[in-house]
């Protein structure tokens, strides 16, 4: 990306037609948010049916999961590097296009190594997603509405989540899961004319300008974002994970698919909340929603097995959570550029894995009520990170503004 100063986005240009919102394009890699989190996570919602069709076990068949989530933390950073000259447009082509090709070949595929294979290339194009698509929705908007753009396109990882991942299960149990793969497959492709017709292109950096990833973490404070990042998603990890497991030792295990209903609307208003205010008020939003978890892990701490207190809790924590989707992807953009945001995405998802391992040992150790005290002594840390990095991690006014 070729900037005055390396670290930042380039402003768009100030004509009268770029001080609104791009609302189709933005919409467009919206989808693509929604499609990297349902292609993911499908193989949960109908993971027995997928161990038949391959023959297989079903924990064998989990690791479909495994391998994409592990692709996308560790790609990332190499994958960022290597396509650092590409045109923006096309890279995100290139993304959908694995996403769809990975998808029929899961529809089709009776063999379980060539259906690995390609979830393994679908997690890669997922880094590509992740690391690109903040920096994407801010070159196409004005300076003033970048951290609403954001906002807007990290708005698919929890509609699919909340809706896409219900939905898919559902399509599964009505006409298969590999037809449901196959439908995915062809809603890739319709998102590739959708991107190629409404997203502008943007040009990479000239071809051996890129600046190092790792020389980021030089640039004052990125490390406080990443490890903002790192503390608050395996804290989220840990819990959600074992979410189920905590709701059956307080006394609450039937009521586990409305706790995550009432999880998924608090996180979806609160996505609604922070677009409207994050170019106004980020480093507010981001204490904010630092406090939020930190005060529902102190409430589930002691007092979990009392379903006002839990449902205030699971509300607490869904804004809070809500938040951190479009708050952490700004704060890094606008420290480091596409740069950070590779370590970003490495971070998330390095983070979200190691929170299933950390929680497991948790439980096997000390129980579940353990989960909230773990929660509380990860997000005090992040408290303390986020009001002290005032100047630059987490500053009052975004750059620019």
């Amino acid at each position: 990306m070729t900037t005055t100063n390396a670290h930042r986005i380039p402003a768009p240009p100030t004509s009268e037609a770029r001080q609104r919102l791009p609302v189709l394009p933005l919409l467009a890699l919206t989808t693509a948010a929604f499609l990297a989190i349902l292609t993911e996570a499908l193989p949960a919602g109908v993971l027995p049916e997928m161990a038949a069709g391959l023959s297989v076990s079903e924990s064998a068949a989990g690791q479909t999961l495994t391998v994409y989530a592990i692709a996308t933390g560790l790609s990332a950073i190499p994958v960022v590097a290597a396509t650092a000259s590409w045109p923006r447009r096309r890279l995100m082509l290139a993304a959908v296009l694995t996403f769809a090709v990975a998808n029929i070949v899961t529809a089709v595929s009776d063999s379980y190594a060539l259906t690995m294979a390609f979830r393994l290339l679908a997690g890669i194009a997922a880094a590509v997603v992740w690391a690109g698509l903040p920096a994407y929705a801010a070159r196409l908007s004005p300076p003033h509405l970048q951290g609403r753009a954001i906002a807007l396109t990290m708005a698919g990882v929890p509609l699919a989540l909340s809706l896409g991942i219900p939905l898919g299960t559902f399509l599964g149990e009505l006409f298969g899961w590999r037809m449901t793969f196959g439908l995915i497959a062809a809603v890739s492709a319709f998102l590739m004319l959708w991107i190629r017709v409404s997203v502008p292109e943007f040009p990479g950096a000239p071809r051996g300008q890129g600046a190092p990833i790792l020389g980021a973490l030089r640039i004052p404070g990125v490390i406080a974002v990443l490890f903002t990042t790192a503390a608050y998603v395996l804290a989220h990890n840990i819990l959600y994970t074992y979410i189920a497991t905590f709701l059956d030792a307080n006394g609450m295990g039937g009521q586990r698919n409305l706790v995550l209903l009432v999880f998924g609307a608090a996180s979806v208003v609160s996505i609604a909340v922070t677009g409207a205010l994050v170019d106004r008020r980020p480093r507010l939003l981001m204490i904010l929603s630092s406090v939020l978890f930190l005060v529902a892990a102190a409430l589930l701490t002691v007092l979990a097995g009392d379903e006002f207190t839990l449902y205030l809790a699971i509300v607490l924590w869904g804004l809070g959570w809500g938040s951190v989707s479009t708050l952490l992807p700004t704060a890094a953009a606008d420290r480091g550029g596409d740069r950070a945001q590779a370590l970003l995405v490495t971070t998330w998802n390095s983070f979200m894995a190691a929170g299933g391992a950390v929680g497991g040992l948790m439980l096997s150790g000390l129980g579940a009520g353990s989960f909230p005290w773990g929660v509380a002594a990860l997000m005090i840390p992040v408290v303390l990170v986020v009001v002290a990095a005032r100047k630059h991690g987490f500053p009052a006014a975004r750059p620019g503004l």
